[in-house]
């Protein structure tokens, strides 16, 4: 996590993060929260880290290809900031958009991706417990090559979903088109990968590798997580909507 870092922004090269991430200006940062609300607000991130409880969570977080590790992350869920802004009954998702910060986020250049990061999910997934917008890992705060100083949590959807640096959340009524789903809707759904039993165009979901074991394990639907999640898919054909 500190010298293999996964974060486009900055640059491809898992271990070239760290060090182009190391003068990035995590503080003073404020998240706006807003769109379809009763209740818009601008949250000062010391502010957050006081009116909402720090916990920790310890994830299993499933990479691409195949990668897992276990991460414990700390942070407070993400619905705790939802209910404050109080959506309208009009919400049907939830719309994250990164910091755009060329001058410092080099990756930012690219003409390849559709920056800034934008990443979305269904209100009611944004609501489940186990979605956390992290403020730190591994007992400390979280170093800008993580996400600081707030990135999000979602440990059902294999590595997805994990978009960083956040400075926009909307609450919005049609589905939000990911940075992903723009580069390569071929291969990245809105779902993000919840039925290891598709597989991806250019490998397999159905075992994976934690790392540290030289062995191989089969990935469990949901990324083990089935009994908290499963029934927010219901009625959904997970092969389409994978």
């Amino acid at each position: 996590m500190v010298g293999y870092n996964n974060y486009y922004e900055f640059t491809t090269e898992k271990e070239g993060v760290a060090d182009l991430a190391k003068n990035f200006k995590s503080t003073p940062w404020t998240v706006a929260v807003g769109g379809l609300v009763n209740k818009p607000q601008a949250f000062a991130i010391e502010d957050v880290l006081k009116q909402f409880p720090q916990e920790e969570r310890i994830y299993r977080h499933r990479c691409v290809e195949g990668w897992s590790m276990v991460i414990p992350w700390t942070g407070f869920p993400l619905a705790k900031l939802l209910k404050q802004v109080e959506p309208t009954s009009k919400a049907k998702f939830v719309r994250f958009e990164t910091v755009m910060r060329p001058e410092e986020m080099p990756g930012q250049e690219s003409g390849y991706y559709s920056w800034p990061y934008v990443e979305g999910l269904r209100l009611d997934e944004a609501m489940n417990d186990l979605v956390l917008l992290v403020t730190g890992v591994y007992g400390k705060p979280a170093l800008p090559q993580s996400g600081a100083p707030l990135r999000l949590s979602v440990p059902w959807k294999y590595g997805f979903k994990s978009i960083k640096a956040i400075v926009k959340i909307d609450l919005v009524e049609e589905q939000p088109t990911s940075l992903w789903m723009n580069a390569a809707p071929n291969e990245y759904g809105f779902y993000a990968n919840v039925n290891p039993d598709v597989p991806h165009p250019r490998w397999s979901q159905s075992t994976e590798r934690r790392i540290g074991e030289f062995s191989r394990r089969k990935t469990l639907p949901f990324n083990g997580y089935a009994d908290k999640v499963a029934h927010l898919y219901d009625g959904m054909d997970l092969h389409a909507n994978y």
